[in-house]
């Protein structure tokens, strides 16, 4: 929209009537020129003003590209929106990265625009991918920064800018950036930030375009019902408790003990299972149910019953499917809970929370006559209860994240902007939302925020607070119910936001000594890790050597072309991962020091010597590791592989200047890929490959499994590990299995013999080595070291194309039975063992094919059906 006052902004690269001239947004943008800088702003200030001041001076001045990133696919298209409107550089240059887009399409798109506004996951995965380089990138803007902790994506395209970058500018940008001085610095050097530039609604520049907000606390009491409903869950948990303390793993019993003491017992209990005590399997199962009822617990004080019936008919739907925990089993078989369950069932009467939210709603757009409320809650059960409860008095609707969920289906992108911009027309007058309408949406001013329950960080507290405010007088109501989580949940956040402000205003304060702090992780250090880990790599291939090829000429690869549905999936889960509240099951993992197991490539007889290993060129006997090599298409000169014959696909082949690395799509979920895409030497590529996770050269394929994968395939997974490296057998002359972490032997309740059983045959039978690593850091430098070798040792190269292996006659004849419908591999072997060959399969009437083991009539049908019927294309 086009600015109301007026004096404008009238700079180069800015459209004179857009933004209204401000001056602490000016001042911002003058202290972001200059260094990376960390811009503080409350909510609803502008803070992407600042941002696109920055971008619109450096694309005049400097040249190159402009980068900005969000969180979310709304925010993305809400910004493209805004810079679309307020800079005069053409629409076509402003382009709008997400996983929608094609990565083809991305990488064209990268090279002709000025300016892209994306989502942090589809970048981190074009730059994994070397789709694209932020060489030529002159300002990255990292909106909602606060982020940048952990393994989020923000940290990694940060340290890839600073390393690419010709000449680099960084800006973060956040209302919120921290709970405490530590945070903040965290987040600062995570994205090689120099400097802190902090505006608070105090300022005098700032307090005139602010105004006050008003917080309010509603306590309700609890019905008597829901008491007793609540009060039964929490005997079955101190129950519970009781046993986990007879165990010796806790001396506590309260039913509401804290999230703090909940993880000790659970470390306590991955001691006992690394030590292969049953103890430890049964009280990770006592623990397990201990979370889904303080879940229950949670649902049952501070959301609503109708909440809590829809969170225990999935407890029963887990219960009877196939393979469900014990603790699902018992959670729902134990008579308090069963009688629990019924109380709930037979409840008619709402959660006072509700009574009150349609109260202060009928205040507001009534009697005060506001036009727009936000509800805020942290559960889509809750979510959309209360959309359908407050429909019959109000006009509302819900607005929550994209993921489905069990029972509720998410909103598309589509719908989630088409609801936004009905609720800024004024078309319904209560949005009722999850926490995905948190940050920086440009969502409307409105008279009400009303929180439905507390939320226990500052951070979350102080976003949707910034929905109101802004341009009039808002209030903020939060509701808490008496003696119930609310209360805890309610003094942290407060407590928190009281400190994050004082550590803002420190931060301001203490600026000098904030940039002296900040400098000891300057944007140099990014380039050091890298360094470090490359040389460890080198010295390990020294000490190594190589092993002598065995001159055995290996077959190809399949293809590839990584759909952008992997990177939307990736995006959508990374977007909604914490927006709507449920059962979250503990992350169970053990850990012990196990021997590592590798199968031997050598043909001689009795034990590898270390002389083995030794550099082939200098043994003096003659040996010579030169193969030939295929073209760069991957195929010789005289033929050209089938592109339907690949199993994976490589860019061109290596120039003797890096090692490339072909990373499976679906790997991303784990750091390995972004690990190795930032050694020095090292080309990461990502296609969707038909076998293995990594392939190093045109004969080693790496399939990775972690020790919790590994047992699964042992224990009834969808596929088993040995169908896969059958399959990656078929392709390549060295297939390896890579197992990841500790407690192979520990973490189930799986016998030692059965595992070492089946690393044996995949040695023995399968030919695979099989190698152990502690974690995905240690996987990453294996996989650097194994291609290393491979492509600059031994001369192979990573092909594009390349042949497969020729099935066997008795493959092909299963293959051509298997390929009917309802067939599938099983029953193809059943029926050829039973009529000895594939023309007697295919002239055998139904009556006959039944005759076979597991031919039933319904396959026998079909298989007559495709036989005789006529072909019409």
């Amino acid at each position: 929209m086009a600015a109301t006052d007026a004096e404008t902004i009238d700079r180069p690269l800015i459209d004179a009537d857009v933004l209204q001239r401000r001056r602490y947004q000016l001042e911002l943008a003058e202290t972001a020129m200059d260094n990376h800088t960390l811009v503080c702003l409350p909510t609803g200030l502008g803070k992407t003003t600042v941002s696109l001041l920055v971008t619109a001076q450096r694309l005049q001045e400097v040249g190159g590209t402009a980068l900005l990133l969000a969180p979310t696919k709304p925010l993305v298209s809400q910004h493209a929106e805004f810079y679309r409107e307020a800079l005069t550089v053409p629409d076509e240059e402003i382009v709008v990265f997400t996983g929608e887009v094609r990565p083809d399409d991305r990488a064209e798109l990268f090279e002709d625009a000025q300016v892209v506004i994306a989502t942090p996951q589809v970048v981190e995965n074009d730059l994994v991918g070397n789709r694209i380089s932020l060489s030529e990138v002159t300002h990255v803007t990292f909106d909602e920064c606060h982020r940048a902790t952990g393994d989020y994506a923000y940290t990694y395209i940060a340290e890839r800018y600073h390393e690419q970058a010709e000449q680099p500018l960084a800006t973060g940008m956040s209302a919120s950036p921290g709970d405490d001085e530590e945070s903040i610095l965290t987040v600062c050097e995570n994205l090689g930030i120099r400097e802190v530039a902090v505006m608070t609604d105090e300022d005098a520049d700032v307090a005139e375009y602010t105004h006050r907000t008003d917080v309010d606390w509603k306590r309700v009491e609890l019905p008597e019902t829901v008491i007793e409903i609540r009060d039964a869950i929490q005997e079955v948990i101190k129950e519970r408790l009781t046993e986990l303390k007879e165990l010796g793993v806790t001396n506590k019993t309260q039913p509401d003990m804290s999230e703090r003491d909940i993880h000790e017992i659970q470390g306590k209990l991955q001691e006992l299972m690394n030590n292969d005590q049953s103890e430890g399997y049964q009280g990770m199962s006592l623990l397990a149910e201990v979370r889904k009822l303080r879940t229950a617990v949670t649902y049952a004080e501070t959301q609503s019953v109708e909440s809590l019936r829809r969170y225990f008919e999935r407890q029963r739907n887990a219960a009877r499917a196939s393979g469900s925990s014990k603790a699902s089993q018992r959670l729902v078989s134990e008579p308090k809970i069963r009688d629990a369950m019924r109380k709930a069932e037979d409840f008619e009467d709402l959660h006072p929370k509700f009574r009150q939210t349609r109260m202060l709603l009928a205040e507001t757009l009534g009697i005060e006559n506001g036009e727009r409320v936000i509800v805020f809650t942290e559960s889509r059960d809750t979510a959309e209860t209360l959309t359908d409860f407050l429909a019959g008095h109000f006009e509302t609707e819900k607005f929550v994240g994209q993921s489905d969920t069990d029972g509720s289906d998410g909103m598309t992108q589509t719908e989630q902007q088409e609801t936004l911009d009905r609720f800024r027309a004024g078309e319904f007058e209560v949005l009722v939302s999850t926490s995905v309408a948190e940050e920086g949406l440009d969502v409307p001013e409105v008279d009400l925020v009303l929180f439905y329950e507390p939320v226990p960080t500052a951070i979350r507290s102080i976003q949707r607070k910034g929905r109101t405010g802004r341009q009039t007088e808002g209030r903020v109501v939060v509701l808490i119910a008496e003696d119930t989580r609310d209360e805890a949940y309610f003094w942290k956040a407060r407590q928190d936001e009281k400190r994050m402000y004082e550590e803002l205003e420190a931060l301001k304060s203490m600026q000098g000594e904030i940039e002296a702090e900040l400098s000891q992780a300057s944007v140099s250090e990014f380039e050091t890790g890298a360094d470090d880990r490359r040389e460890s790599a080198e010295n390990a291939i020294g000490e190594a050597g190589r092993v002598e090829d065995d001159r055995r000429e290996s077959s190809g690869h399949a293809s590839g072309g990584a759909a952008s549905g992997a990177d939307d999936r990736k995006e959508s889960d990374a977007e909604h991962a914490s927006s709507d509240s449920g059962d979250a099951s503990p992350d169970i993992e053990a850990s012990s020091g196990d021997e590592q197991v590798s199968g031997d490539d050598s043909e001689g007889e009795g034990q590898t010597g270390l002389d083995a290993f030794a550099d082939p060129t200098e043994s003096g006997d003659g040996a010579s590791t030169d193969t030939e090599s295929p073209g760069p298409s991957g195929s010789s000169p005289e033929t050209d592989a089938d592109p339907e014959d690949t199993v994976a696909e490589a860019g061109a082949d290596t120039d003797g200047e890096s090692v490339e690395v072909v990373v499976d799509q679906r790997e991303l979920d784990s750091t390995i890929a972004r690990d190795l895409s930032k050694r020095e030497g090292i080309e990461t590529r990502l296609e969707t490959l038909e076998v293995g996770d990594y392939v190093c050269s045109d004969r080693v394929v790496v399939e990775r499994k972690t020790v919790s994968d590994f047992l699964d395939t042992l224990t009834g997974g969808d596929r088993s590990l040995f169908e896969q490296v059958k399959d990656a057998a078929r392709y390549y002359d060295r297939p390896v299995v890579l197992i990841e972490g500790s407690g192979l032997y520990g973490e189930r309740n799986v016998h030692p013999n059965a595992i070492r059983g089946a690393l044996a045959s995949l040695a023995v039978d399968f030919g695979a080595s099989v190698v152990r690593t502690d974690d995905e850091d240690d996987t990453a430098a294996m996989l650097e070291v194994l291609a290393t070798r491979e492509q600059e040792e031994s001369d192979r190269t990573v092909s594009a194309h390349g042949e497969k292996a020729a099935k066997t006659l008795a493959e092909q004849q299963e293959y051509v039975v298997a390929s009917i419908a309802d067939v599938g591999p099983v029953t193809a072997q059943s029926l050829l063992s039973a009529f000895g060959s594939v023309e007697s399969v295919l002239t055998a009437d139904k009556e006959t094919l039944q005759e076979a083991e597991g031919v039933g009539e319904v396959t026998a049908e079909r298989i007559r059906e495709v036989v005789a019927s006529e072909y019409a294309p």
